[in-house]
Order: C-alpha cells, then sequence, then structure tokens
C-alpha cells in the first residue's frame, strides 16, 4: 500500500509554475508559504488553512505571486479555501477567547505554583478544544490545573509543551542580522546545532552574538558551516548585519 502510494505520488508531474502566498498562522509570529491555488486573496484576509494535522485559521500576509517550480521544490499545502461569513465569526471569537485564555491560564497557573510560562492559546475551529501551549524546565503536574480550564470553558483542554526553540518560531521576532528569524521564515525542520560547529568555524563559544532569541546557537551557524565545506578553509565570522551571506542565506533556498 504504501509502495502503490509512493510511486502514484511520483508518477503526478510537477507543475511549470506555482502561485504561492505568505500567511501568518492563527496571526502569530509563524509564517508559512502556502499554495495559494486560483483563491483571490488581499492582505489580511482570513483564510482556512491545514496545520498540524488540524484545520485552522491564518492571515494572508503577501499577496500572491507566481514562480517557477523547480525541483528540490518541494510541493507546499495548499490553502484550503476562505472562510464562509460563519467561520469569520469564529475567528473574531477565537481570537478574543486566546487573549482570555492567556490571561486566565497565566493567574491560575501562579495560583498553584505551576512554574511554567504560557507561549500560545488556541481553539480549535468547532471549539470543542481548546490548546494551551508552554514551556517549562521541569516536567509539569497540570492535572488540577486542567480541571480548572475544563470548567472555565466547558471543553476539553489540551497542554502541549514545547521547546525554547519552537518557543521562538511560534512567536517570530528579528534577530541581530536585522532579519526575520530563520525558524519563522523558512526553516521548516529543527537540525542541531553544536558548539563543534561553531569551534570548526573560528568563532568564540562563549561569544553571546552566538545566541538568538530562544537563548540558543543560531540556527544560521549552520549556513556558514555549509558555506565554509563548499569553499576553501578558512575562518568565517558570524552572519553581521548587511554582510552579503546574511542576505543570501537567511533568505534560505526554497523558502
Amino acid at each position: 500500500m504504501i509502495t502503490d502510494a509512493i510511486t502514484h505520488e511520483l508518477s503526478i508531474p510537477y507543475p511549470s509554475l506555482v502561485r504561492l502566498v505568505s500567511v501568518k498562522i492563527r496571526n502569530r509570529g509563524e509564517v508559512k508559504k502556502m499554495d495559494a491555488g486560483d483563491l483571490s486573496l488581499r492582505l489580511g484576509d482570513p483564510v482556512i488553512v491545514e496545520f498540524e494535522g488540524d484545520l485552522t485559521f491564518a492571515m494572508v500576509e503577501t499577496i500572491p505571486y507566481t514562480v517557477p517550480f523547480t525541483p528540490p521544490m518541494r510541493m507546499m499545502k495548499r490553502v484550503v479555501r476562505l472562510p464562509t461569513a460563519e467561520e469569520r465569526s469564529i475567528i473574531q471569537r477565537h481570537e478574543q477567547l486566546a487573549r482570555e485564555g492567556m490571561s486566565f491560564c497565566r493567574e491560575q497557573a501562579a495560583t498553584l505554583g505551576l512554574r511554567m510560562k504560557m507561549v500560545e492559546v488556541f481553539a480549535a475551529l468547532d471549539r470543542r478544544q481548546i490548546t494551551f501551549v508552554y514551556t517549562a524546565e521541569d516536567r509539569i503536574d497540570f492535572r488540577e490545573l486542567v480541571r480548572i480550564l475544563a470548567r472555565r470553558f466547558h471543553c476539553r483542554i489540551e497542554m502541549r509543551q514545547i521547546g525554547v526553540r519552537e518557543e521562538a518560531r511560534r512567536l517570530g521576532g528579528v534577530d541581530t542580522c536585522g532579519l526575520t528569524l530563520c525558524c519563522t521564515s523558512f526553516l521548516t525542520d529543527f537540525l542541531p546545532v553544536s558548539v563543534k560547529q561553531a569551534r570548526k568555524l573560528g568563532v568564540a563559544v562563549d561569544d553571546p552574538k552566538l545566541l538568538g532569541l530562544c537563548g540558543r546557537l543560531k540556527c544560521c551557524l549552520m549556513f556558514e558551516a555549509m558555506e565554509a565545506q563548499q569553499t576553501s578553509p578558512r575562518h568565517s565570522a558570524l552572519i553581521t548585519p548587511g554582510s552579503t551571506s546574511s542576505r543570501s542565506h537567511k533568505t534560505g533556498p526554497n523558502r
């Protein structure tokens, strides 16, 4: 069955052109490029998209634009559709619900003495579940907190713990290079960035400029390491504002 599915996927010809649009998932920091299909979209329009296996909403960040499809570009997920009038009303209510949920959960966590940092709160479109995303240094016993949240919002509650790099991806931001975070703009996976990589580049491992907004070693060290492997051995400086390498690598191939 799996082999048949792969064979079928490979048999589909690549398109010559693809119409892309950038959308901000749940109007938060994370921006995704998606296939706009033939939808007529304007800046600020809400759209229905599939994200992490569920249907949710996103806001259009750029007008659709057409680019050549050149492998190894991957087939991007397509914007599902424009929301109905009822769904537009639901989206507005969900944004208010997210703010209320964030504030209430923070208060209750503090009352219970739980050392956790809230990152995002969002509800399913059918309002049957609300997800509370957080970071924590230790394992959290949130059973009592879940009971309190369930009584307050009258639906299923999911507590989802993430790491600090995932937190930066969800919230977004601008790094010291002056560009949007790699993890928010184009990276699809988090690859390990080690002190060994920094040492190979000839940079001081205790340099605070090596740390991103997440407090971990910057993902752009991977791009410097790849460039160093493709050129003659040399000491490479960390990406700096205005440098040629920062503009080329931060934009990223096949975003």
